[in-house]
């Protein structure tokens, strides 16, 4: 599938630290090591809505990751899933007298534009799981060999589950206990009351073709790829083994990168599927979290029709720590508004104060866990320097303009 426009990114001499990032498996910030081509792959949309704030948080967060690793001279191979095929989406398009894949196409249109937007750079490779269910049924055919997967004693529904136990290793990408495995998998799409499966927390790998709904032929019989499976599979065959990061928000830590990646360990007998498992906060309006069902939603698209700069948008975004779950209101816009405004009037003066000191210290704050509240503190800095000050170096308000514009992707 096509993805979006990849905006330019300036080079700006010199070179930060080693990126170091939140393992949520290991419990602790640690190094990212990667070859000199780095691997990442980020959980893409459901396109049966349009992307809201908290969608966008997690793109620019691994976007940071995506500049920093280019500001250090890697080459990337990113890969960004769209799961257009799943419940919600079939339920909003009859809901609203769409087909799902009119529907689907729209909202993933819609979504390009905004991460366009955003300047967020687009992956490698983008995959909607209608794309990959050849791999999808490949990968289960491995599970169901090995023993890892059943089919349910269902003559009507022959579903097929993977085995919660099929690696001694299952539970740590989350850490979490199995009273709270259950709770979550049952909020979060998962199906614990389903009659024949052998097991509570058994995942679906692949829907048994159900009336009114689109299926695929299979070895298994007719039906669609479950959730999880459609990640690991993706991710198998377009990155391989080794992945540096399995990368998307925190609501995904448990189901989905838990059994995604237990998936993929079950097949290829690697301890870990990836060596980093990063994982961004959710975004709330005004206290409470965004979702659909609450209707507190903040779409890009009505932002942008607003006419409110994108750049401000991702400032408003970057204010707050990438991990940490935070709300967006009137004054968290009010605050980038004025900021890039700023910022602006400083990075336009005919000279400045020296920029390399505040770009080292950027990169410095970046790399230790995507600071951005330190990094955007320290342009604060540097900006009302200029501002009120002035400085000798004519070089120095491009500089750290471009330097915004490659390490943070906002276009001043």
């Amino acid at each position: 599938m096509q993805s979006w426009p990849a905006p330019s990114v300036p080079e700006v001499s010199g070179q930060g630290p080693q990126l170091r990032l939140y393992d949520s498996a290991d419990r602790q910030v640690r190094p990212v090591s990667t070859g000199q081509t780095a691997t990442m792959y980020v959980c893409g949309i459901t396109p049966y809505d349009a992307t809201h704030l908290g969608h966008a948080a997690t793109y620019v967060a691994f976007d940071l990751i995506h500049r920093l690793w280019l500001d250090s001279g890697h080459g990337v191979h990113y890969v960004q899933n769209i799961t257009d095929v799943d419940d919600p989406l079939f339920e909003r398009a009859a809901r609203d007298g769409l087909d799902w894949r009119a529907l689907g196409d729209r909202e993933t249109q819609l979504f390009r534009e905004d991460m366009t937007a955003l300047r967020v750079l687009p992956p490698h490779d983008y995959v909607a799981a209608t794309e990959a269910i050849a791999e999808v049924v490949e990968l289960v055919e491995k599970l169901l060999a090995s023993g890892a997967a059943y089919v349910v004693d269902d003559s009507e529904y022959p579903d097929v589950y993977f085995r919660a136990d099929a690696t001694p290793q299952f539970g740590y990408e989350s850490g979490y206990d199995r009273d709270t495995m259950l709770r979550l998998f049952g909020e979060r799409g998962g199906d614990p009351d389903r009659p024949g499966k052998g097991d509570e927390l058994d995942a679906l790998l692949w829907l048994a073709e159900r009336p009114g709904e689109p299926s695929w032929p299979s070895p298994f019989g007719p039906g669609r790829p479950g959730w999880h499976v459609e990640c690991a599979a993706i991710a198998l065959t377009r990155i391989g083994t080794g992945l540096d990061i399995q990368g998307g928000g925190s609501d995904l830590i448990f189901p989905h990168h838990e059994f995604s990646a237990a998936h993929a360990e079950s097949v290829t007998g690697e301890r870990r599927f990836a060596r980093h498992y990063v994982h961004a906060g959710m975004i709330g309006l005004d206290g409470h979290k965004m979702s659909k069902s609450r209707g507190n939603l903040v779409l890009v698209s009505r932002l942008r029709a607003d006419g409110v700069d994108p750049a401000a948008m991702r400032l408003g975004l970057l204010a707050g720590h990438y991990r940490s779950d935070r709300s967006w209101n009137d004054a968290v816009l009010a605050d980038a508004q004025a900021r890039l405004a700023r910022w602006r009037a400083a990075t336009t003066l005919p000279a400045g104060p020296d920029a390399a000191d505040v770009i080292a210290r950027v990169r410095q704050y970046l790399a230790d866990d995507l600071d951005t509240p330190k990094a955007l503190a320290a342009l604060d800095g540097w900006s009302t320097d200029a501002l009120e000050y002035g400085g000798h170096d004519a070089d120095a308000p491009g500089t750290v303009a471009m330097a915004i514009d490659a390490l943070l992707g906002v276009a001043l």
